[in-house]
């Protein structure tokens, strides 16, 4: 295919200079009636294009012309069967793989730092999990790749699993034997589903971890707007067509996640930046894998600095990493990663991905530039300068012990009997009724319908104390939290 093409965003430029007299939505009618500040802020070009279905510009529920003819392209990029394009974000596309995959209590194969989308994807489908845990390692403060061994035990024991979902990379950069884990799965006839939304430039550098395609799963999520520059909240989802399932049916179940009224911003930006990294993706990716292992290694030099390295994880359980992300921390310091990302952001103006108990992630792509780069290791540089030794807290680990699962996350969503509010301190031995998640990285540490316990309490508590934006409850402060009566549960065992 002829990638120097596209097709939408060429539509969308012919559509603007035929200069067609609009009597449909959207109202601003290519920005005439429009804020001016923000017309002039935005660019005439933008309002110009932010247009709705016609004729010329196709259907985005049921593609015939351009958008469909744009998806082959990106499906041709990204080494796909057949892709679709997203402006509900990536958490659409996750919520459509379990969706057109899983019915009412098939059992689903999930990591437990897996996303808040997939918690969402268990509710809408009634689909019943099964989660696996993957490690943690001792000297960092998040979970690492899931264990080929643990996915054949879990297979083993679930000889009726439909599917298993897996991020490909996690947030934080980390990877698993991606291709071993298809391989098992599909032995015994189990759909893999990825969570590719930070692993979008993936597949378009050899030098950058497994992408979810070249492994054989059979679909994927990509969040383009994340690592490979098209516009926030699109993203596309990949499909490899293997008779295991019929894309008809994944067109079927985006037609219901998915917005009637999509951005056509969106949707060109989708179709230009799949253009513009087919061309030139390696180049870019190439100046960005520089950019992130020189500032790797400037900071290894700051004192106070210690970085994640993945080949000196205790116990191996690091299969692969993404040079693209770096994980830091000055924890030698005592310093956490709450203070530590505001102080860079507020006496330097440099802004990271996240901050997570000490560690911060600082996040690298094809938009960075040497100035930038520059900028961010003078930062810290100065920074640990300025920072005094401080006793150094320690926090509970991310609870090993997965939660005992009582009800599915479907039938505890809608389930309205039974329910009070209790204190967090008072929640132990109670079963949800909601979602508690630090966001970024939005990884439920409990989920409706599973029993709360002490240790994660505990570890709530020492979330909520620590600058982390805690997200899922009713209660904005977490001082409460949406509980059964367990009671009802033990006399219905009873009978």
């Amino acid at each position: 295919m002829n990638h120097q093409q596209a097709p939408l965003f060429d539509a969308l430029l012919a559509h603007v200079k035929e200069d067609v007299a609009s009597f449909h939505v959207p109202a601003h009618k290519h920005g005439n009636s429009v804020d001016s500040e923000f017309v002039s802020f935005v660019g005439k070009n933008v309002m110009e294009i932010d247009l709705t279905l016609t004729e010329d510009l196709d259907h985005f529920h049921n593609p015939s012309g351009v958008i469909l003819e744009a998806e082959r392209y990106a499906a041709h990029a990204f080494g796909a069967d057949h892709a679709f394009f997203l402006v509900n974000g990536t958490t659409c596309g996750i919520q459509a793989m379990i969706l057109s995959t899983c019915k009412p209590g098939d059992k689903i194969l999930v990591p437990r730092n897996a996303h808040k989308s997939v918690v969402s994807g268990l509710i809408f489908s009634g689909a019943t999990p099964i989660y696996i845990q993957p490690k943690l390692s001792d000297e960092i403060d998040f979970s690492l790749d899931i264990r080929v061994e643990d996915v054949q035990l879990a297979l083993d024991e679930n000889p009726d699993i439909r599917a298993l979902i897996i991020l490909n990379p996690t947030y934080f950069g980390v990877v698993s034997d991606l291709k071993r884990i298809v391989e098992i799965c599909h032995e015994k006839n189990v759909l893999v589903l990825v969570d590719e939304a930070h692993g979008g430039h993936f597949y378009f550098h050899d030098d950058l971890p497994l992408t979810a395609m070249q492994a054989g799963a059979d679909m994927a999520a990509i969040s383009t707007h994340k690592m490979t520059g098209s516009m926030t909240q699109s993203s596309i989802l990949l499909v490899r067509d293997k008779n295991r399932f019929a894309r008809h049916d994944v067109q079927a179940v985006l037609n219901l996640l998915q917005t009637t009224s999509p951005s056509y911003v969106l949707l060109a930006s989708l179709d230009t930046s799949r253009r513009e990294m087919k061309l030139n993706g390696n180049k870019l990716l190439q100046r960005t894998i520089d950019y992130a292992n020189w500032v790797r290694s400037e900071l290894k030099t700051v004192s106070g600095c210690t970085i994640f390295n993945p080949s000196e994880v205790v116990g191996g359980y690091c299969f692969g990493y993404d040079p693209t992300k770096i994980v830091f921390n000055a924890k030698p310091l005592g310093v956490l990663g709450g203070k530590l990302k505001s102080d860079l952001r507020k006496q330097y103006k440099v802004e990271l991905e996240l901050s997570y108990f000490f560690s911060v992630l600082a996040l690298f792509t094809i938009g960075d530039s040497e100035d930038n780069v520059k900028r961010l290791v003078n930062a810290v540089r100065c920074l640990f300068e300025s920072y005094k030794q401080e006793a150094i807290l320690e926090f509970p680990p991310f609870p090993q012990t997965i939660p005992e699962h009582v009800l599915s996350p479907r039938d505890a969503f809608i389930r309205k009997t039974d329910l009070k509010s209790v204190s967090l301190e008072g929640a132990a031995g109670k079963i949800s009724a909601e979602t508690i998640m630090a966001y970024p990285p939005g990884v439920p540490v409990i989920a409706p319908g599973e029993r709360i316990s002490k240790e994660i309490i505990q570890y709530i508590q020492s979330m909520r104390g620590h600058v982390m934006n805690l997200q899922g409850t009713k209660d904005p402060n977490l001082e409460n939290i949406m509980v059964f009566d367990c009671s009802s549960f033990i006399n219905s065992t009873e009978n």
